[in-house]
């Protein structure tokens, strides 16, 4: 199988679609006798304790090995146990260890195109970003960027929509973010900057200390069960959404670009195939888990707000003069953007036309809410 077109079926989304490319990885592994026993390691940008984040890693490498019948092994590392949570991009590079897991926005600071492949303020959501990714030549576009430092990348992991962190004070006005210290990683920061925020790139162990001692006034990391894992509800008590830079960030596996032509072309088709099924795992698993967490922190006091109208126009607005300003200063943010754009503004015009609507309805909709609650299923439903 030719590598694009493997590369396209490990972004199909769905169980059968990687169990498939998984089937087909492992019968090029029994075909080819002889393959050397390989070890590698892993660096990841997360703690154990995040067992989604990381757990995508470890189930990542835990593939590799079912599908190479033990002959090809990854051990992931959690953040801090190699390398800092935000220097996996540079360790890869470096060959301090074969492959890394991360957002490849942490390195905006290196190239600002590297937001490109996690999420960028008002992009696409999860869905959008993966068919631009794997159908809408996201990745051919991404791949000189990573040649430049050394690696090469597959997608392996989406954390969906995510929420706009936790806040000491509430945000009433656009006038309210000035000053305000603001944890949030990647592209988002520069937009904040425009509006008056500092913004603060903190890995996620030194997040909550951060928050507690007031080194920080604000935070965003995920989602609900993340945050809650993290302890954030402690700490800062208003919680804000959406996380409008995040509306569906990819996680990337980086491989050291000399070690991956080393190895075996089964290896390859079974790591490849390994990101596909953690892509799918990652957002579903989310997904799941997100809305008995978000009960819980409301229950335990947490305070849930949106924000402001106002908030977001002034965003989407600094978004667009902040991409304008990057074209003169990146050259790899010049050559993806136009195209990256023109894909985002169609999925837009499609998802308008079907899902959004679909959506806006269904999701305020009370009908089905009500309907155990009438006739024959009322009982019932007062029993539960």
């Amino acid at each position: 199988m030719k590598r694009r077109e493997f590369l396209k079926q490990a972004g199909l989304g769905t169980a059968a679609g990687a169990g498939l490319l998984a089937a087909q990885a492992k019968a090029q592994v029994q075909q080819a006798p002889g393959l050397p026993s390989m070890q590698w390691r892993m660096a990841a940008s997360w703690p154990k304790s995040l067992d989604t984040l990381f757990g995508s890693a470890e189930m990542l490498a835990k593939r590799v090995g079912e599908i190479t019948d033990g002959k090809f092994q990854i051990r992931a590392f959690a953040a801090g146990e190699i390398v800092p949570p935000l220097q996996v991009l540079d360790a890869t590079q470096a060959g301090t260890v074969e492959l890394g897991h991360t957002a490849s926005y942490y390195y905006f600071g290196k190239d600002a195109a590297f937001a490109f492949a996690t999420s960028v303020p008002y992009g696409p959501n999860a869905r959008q970003n993966t068919a631009w990714w794997y159908f809408g030549g996201g990745a051919e576009a991404m791949a000189p960027l990573f040649k430049d430092y050394g690696c090469v990348a597959f997608l392996a992991g989406n954390t969906g929509c995510q929420m706009g962190g936790w806040f000491r004070k509430e945000i009433k006005s656009v006038a309210d973010l000035k000053g305000l210290k603001f944890r949030i990683g990647g592209l988002a920061g520069l937009v904040f900057a425009k509006l008056g925020v500092v913004p603060q790139q903190i890995g996620a162990p030194d997040i909550y200390p951060s928050l507690e001692k007031g080194t920080i006034d604000a935070a965003e990391w995920v989602g609900p069960y993340d945050d809650e894992k993290l302890g954030f509800n402690k700490v800062a008590k208003y919680y804000y959404y959406p996380g409008f830079w995040e509306g569906g960030s990819m996680l990337v596996t980086l491989v050291n670009q000399k070690k991956w032509n080393e190895l075996p072309k089964p290896y390859q088709a079974a790591l490849q195939a390994a990101c596909g099924e953690a892509n799918t795992w990652m957002l579903a698993k989310y997904d799941a888990q997100n809305p008995d967490a978000l009960r819980r922190l409301v229950a335990s006091g947490t305070l849930l707000r949106p924000f402001p109208r106002a908030v977001l126009q002034a965003t989407e607005k600094a978004s667009y003069e902040v991409y304008e300003e990057l074209k003169a200063k990146s050259k790899h943010w010049a050559r993806i953007y136009p195209a990256w754009k023109k894909f985002r503004d169609d999925q837009f015009l499609w998802f308008r036309a079907a899902e959004s609507t679909y959506d806006s309805y269904a999701f305020t909709s009370k009908l089905g809410a009500e309907a155990p609650a009438k006739g024959r299923g009322a009982k019932a439903a007062a029993k539960t």
